[in-house]
């Protein structure tokens, strides 16, 4: 049976074909889309499981130039989502090169009601049954199998993570931008009893404040000028799911103190409501600011923090994460590589001191965006530094007597040849001279494991 939780997008140029499929389809919850543009904003917005579109799209809507190039962005962007191309009864021959792409199937138009529902459906149910066992897999691996790095202070992050799932406590994750907070956020839901419900995220800081209170909170019909049908707010949508605050710091004044009573109270009021909805929802916040200096100048509730702030978990930057960044980047070019349909590029040895080197102000974000650019515009089978654009920075000697000269010399070659070689343990023991278990020993002590 079909169910509105699920996200149906359906990419169509002509509004009468929009409005009738609109209308055959109304047990999902969908969402439309007329162009290569809108289409990728909507897969960003709502990560439709379903995507039903037309190979015709403008500013070319007689070829499917546009049709084929967006296919291709869905399958970078979402790959999970399954594509049902809609072509004419002639068209075979490109249905099938969508198919040889990614798509799930093709249909022919005109379409029937009846016959595209259940193809729908059946999609549905193969992008459930594929997210439940990827679900299966990363509780199987647990959160640090899912997550690549060998640093002591980001295996702690990943150690407390996985403690905090299973509770109901509220999270606040502080780090700079681009550190991966809201994938922590997700990874929290997913190994959560909440993992079968809506993971909910808003960004504190993108909306106009005049709006905010109103994607938060929901409001009635009639509420303010606009305001033509009854409309959840986010909090409202998450019910029985997780909710994830991020820029939580940018919460103005007066929706403060309504967020803290609803984490008081558990119920809300829709604008220009009176009645009291109760609500369950986890609640996830994150900010790269500091929220005891905001409190200092009187710019965030002190009673809020510590509601939000049941358990905190600050987030290491990337150029505080021994190894890495190299680690990462070799992982980035693999995935790259395989998007662009090229064979594997690896790093070459300069292109690995670069991104050593670097202190990636940007964090992982930074550094995918970096390899990314690098395995477009790379020549050769290898990335090089220029493919990079980075400058190396000056060594620095930082030590203070023979004791840590000989620990951080040990723990910087251990971690700096892990990276280098992606992890292969026989290679770092051939390459730093010990054996295996000698290794391993290393690795303990430092706290690499």
């Amino acid at each position: 049976m079909a169910d509105k939780g699920r996200t149906l997008l359906i990419v169509e140029d002509d509004p009468a074909l929009q409005k009738q499929m609109r209308w055959s389809f109304d047990d999902y919850e969908v969402v439309l889309a007329s162009d290569r543009e809108s289409a990728l904003a909507q897969i960003r917005r709502h990560e439709p499981s379903v995507i039903t579109m037309d190979l015709g799209l403008p500013p070319a809507p007689d070829d499917v130039t546009e049709g084929m190039a967006l296919l291709g962005e869905i399958m970078a962007l979402a790959p999970q989502s399954k594509v049902i191309v809609l072509t004419g009864q002639n068209d075979r021959a490109n249905a099938l090169r969508a198919i040889g792409m990614g798509a799930y199937d093709f249909y022919a138009k005109p379409f029937e009601p009846d016959m595209l529902a259940l193809l729908i459906e059946r999609a549905f149910r193969l992008h459930d049954l594929q997210s439940e066992n990827i679900r299966l897999a990363n509780q199987h691996l647990g959160v640090e199998g899912r997550f690549i790095t060998r640093d002591a202070d980001m295996l702690r992050v990943l150690r407390t993570i996985e403690k905090v799932s299973a509770t109901r406590a509220t999270v606040l994750l502080l780090g700079e931008s681009g550190t991966g907070k809201e994938v922590l956020a997700k990874t929290l839901h997913d190994r959560s009893d909440r993992a079968n419900e809506r993971f909910v995220a808003i960004n504190c800081a993108a909306i106009p404040d005049n709006l905010l209170e109103s994607e938060l909170f929901g409001y009635e019909k009639g509420a303010f000028t606009g305001a033509t049908k009854q409309t959840p707010g986010k909090i409202e949508v998450a019910n029985k799911g997780t909710l994830f605050l991020d820029e939580i710091g940018d919460l103005p004044g007066a929706l403060q103190a309504k967020l803290l009573r609803f984490l008081q109270e558990r119920v809300i009021e829709r604008l220009g409501g009176r009645d009291e909805i109760p609500i369950d929802v986890r609640v996830v916040c994150a900010t790269h600011q500091d929220l005891q200096a905001l409190i200092g100048e009187a710019r965030f509730r002190e009673d809020l923090y510590y509601r939000l702030a049941e358990i905190v978990v600050t987030i290491p930057p990337l150029r505080a994460r021994e190894g890495d960044a190299a680690l990462l980047a070799h992982s980035f070019a693999k995935r790259f590589s395989g998007e662009q349909g090229r064979s594997a590029l690896t790093l070459s040895r300069e292109a690995v001191a670069a991104i050593e080197a670097h202190k990636w102000p940007g964090n992982v974000r930074e550094l995918e965006n970096c390899i990314k650019r690098a395995t477009i515009m790379a020549d050769g089978s290898q990335i090089t530094a220029a493919d990079l654009g980075l400058k190396p920075a000056d060594q620095e000697d930082g030590f203070f007597n023979l004791r840590q000269i000989r620990d951080e010399a040990e723990r910087r070659a251990v971690v700096s040849v892990l990276a280098r070689v992606d992890g292969n343990m026989v290679k770092a023991a051939e390459v730093l001279g010990v054996s295996r278990p000698t290794l391993y020993d290393l690795m303990n002590r430092f706290g690499l494991r």
